[in-house]
């Protein structure tokens, strides 16, 4: 089966889920083409794709532009084959956060069309060295909310990657 994985990627866990879930689809046997949709404003080719999954990060209550003109752009194409959509986010690592997670998800179906035949809600990570101080603010005061994370410690995966193996595996035997 060839399998299409179109991503955005702000600080790299987007990124990081694309290429893991790429090659765990690699080792169960399936051709997989990785598209960054950074910068790109047209359609990707899909031709030949058997299912595409589509991965990108929230912040600010959106995920990345590009990410949503591609989608956009590529609706009709998205529309003719079964998609995964892998809205990743921190409100989504905390039960507190599951239902502004989904809103996130629901916002960009409305903005660009896409009705996804999958979808699920994974969580992030936070990055303390990639954030200025106002990042910093907006992490710990709005993200996390309250929740009891020490952004000293380091780069925090919250990830859970074997539920995230087991919906992409299940995905593809649908």
């Amino acid at each position: 089966m060839d399998i299409v994985i179109l991503y955005g990627t702000t600080e790299g866990q987007t990124r990081k889920i694309a290429e893991t879930v790429a090659a765990q689809l690699r080792d169960l046997g399936h051709g997989v083409r990785l598209i960054d949709t950074a910068d790109k404003r047209t359609a990707p080719d899909l031709s030949g794709a058997d299912r595409v999954i589509l991965a990108a990060p929230v912040h600010e209550r959106r995920h990345p532009e590009a990410f949503e003109i591609t989608l956009t752009a590529a609706k009709d194409a998205l529309a003719a084959r079964p998609t995964l959509m892998l809205s990743v986010s921190l409100k989504a690592a905390f039960p507190e956060g599951q239902e502004e997670a989904e809103d996130y998800l629901i916002e960009m179906k409305m903005r660009t069309g896409l009705d996804p035949s999958a979808e699920m809600l994974v969580a992030g990570a936070v990055r303390p060295g990639s954030y200025d101080y106002f990042q910093s603010q907006i992490v710990r005061h709005v993200a996390l909310n309250g929740q009891d994370v020490a952004l000293s410690d380091g780069v925090q995966e919250f990830t859970d990657w074997p539920a995230l193996a087991e919906r992409v595996e299940a995905f593809v035997q649908s």
